[in-house]
């Protein structure tokens, strides 16, 4: 079953269960010197874990109280908040230990929002530490990538602390790292059409340009889509539009990729993502392959929209250029200018009011 499958799955979970739970209802989580209460029901239906442990005779099913040893006060926080939102928080600083608590409780959707936050950061200076935590968490996107980045940037990455410290604490995970290092690299030719995708949109999301170019020349599908993380199929231009990725991006449009594709869910084109993210270099590229400045989400925003609401001038400027709609209105009838000045953008409000 896909994340996104179990999160439509574990989202169905009746919680008017918690109004029947009655004596022994709450329990405290206890991490460090933080203590949250939670609802065994709530717990028990998100996690396998918990449910096992209140089902059974064990110690915090009968004195109401979990110690979760190993995880730190904000990362418990972190963890309660998804179990009962089914939102994975965007706080990058602590996503590998966020992962890590995810697998311990078989937060599986999670676990791989949180595997993508990670590889979403791999550099130099992490791939070591990228690379024990996919070993050691049985991460397989996440030790493929951290595999390939360690392969290109060999030197560099054995020459940091996180190699050096990695070392020290985990030799066992380290010494798998090298195994698979020295395996020789599945040949792009001989996977199947589903993994060259697979890899294409990995690639994507890492800004790989040379793993894309391979990939492609060995046939993969560049349209080929992937269930984002926050729901909706994304195809390997959204992903590197999104992470602001230029030469992969660039490679993807050069190869053919369709530049107003959308995502199923939100309807958004990667022009729009890489405005609201405020990649004005990817925007530059987008525009410049002709993608449509005024193409309209599912509430009826523009990239222009999306880009004054979250005050990125630059990114505002490459698409009022190739010809935006600076009076577009949205399903609820606000202008760019208007979300600008309802987010107090002053920048963008002073851009949109001249002419």
């Amino acid at each position: 079953m896909s994340a996104a499958a179990e999160v439509q799955r574990t989202a169905a979970v009746d919680l008017g269960a918690l109004l029947d739970a009655g004596e022994g209802a709450v329990v405290t989580l206890v991490a460090g010197e933080t203590r949250l209460a939670a609802h065994r029901a709530v717990l028990a239906a998100r996690s396998p874990v918990f449910r096992a442990m209140f089902q059974h005779d064990t110690l915090e099913a009968s004195c109401g109280e979990v110690r979760m040893a190993d995880v730190e006060g904000p990362v418990m926080r972190q963890l309660l908040s998804y179990v009962y939102t089914l939102q994975a928080p965007q706080l990058t600083g602590t996503a590998p230990e966020l992962l890590a608590a995810a697998d311990r409780y078989g937060l599986s959707a999670l676990k791989a929002a949180c595997e993508q936050q990670v590889l979403a950061q791999l550099e130099v200076e992490t791939a070591a530490a990228a690379a024990v935590l996919a070993v050691r968490h049985s991460c397989p996107s996440l030790t493929a990538a951290a595999i390939h980045f360690r392969r290109s940037q060999t030197h560099k990455v054995m020459a940091t602390q996180g190699w050096a410290d990695a070392m020290r604490s985990c030799p066992e995970h380290l010494i798998e790292v090298s195994r698979l290092l020295g395996e020789p690299p599945a040949e792009p030719r001989s996977l199947s059409q589903e993994e060259r995708g697979r890899r294409l949109i990995e690639a994507a999301r890492q800004g790989a340009a040379e793993q894309l170019r391979e990939l492609l020349a060995a046939g993969a599908d560049v349209e080929a889509s992937e269930e984002g993380t926050w729901g909706g199929s994304w195809t390997a231009l959204h992903w590197a539009a999104d992470g602001g990725h230029v030469a992969a991006a660039s490679c993807l449009v050069g190869a053919g990729a369709e530049v107003d594709a959308r995502t199923s869910r939100g309807q958004s084109t990667p022009l729009h993502l890489a405005a609201e993210s405020g990649h004005a270099g990817v925007v530059r590229l987008l525009v410049g392959a002709s993608a449509d400045p005024n193409a309209r989400d599912r509430v009826g925003r523009t990239p222009l929209h999306r880009a004054a609401e979250e005050g990125h001038a630059e990114a505002a400027a490459e698409v009022l250029l190739s010809g935006a709609d600076r009076g577009a209105r949205d399903d609820e009838g606000r202008t760019p200018l208007d979300l600008a000045r309802e987010r107090g953008k002053q920048q963008l409000v002073d851009m949109l009011t001249q002419r």
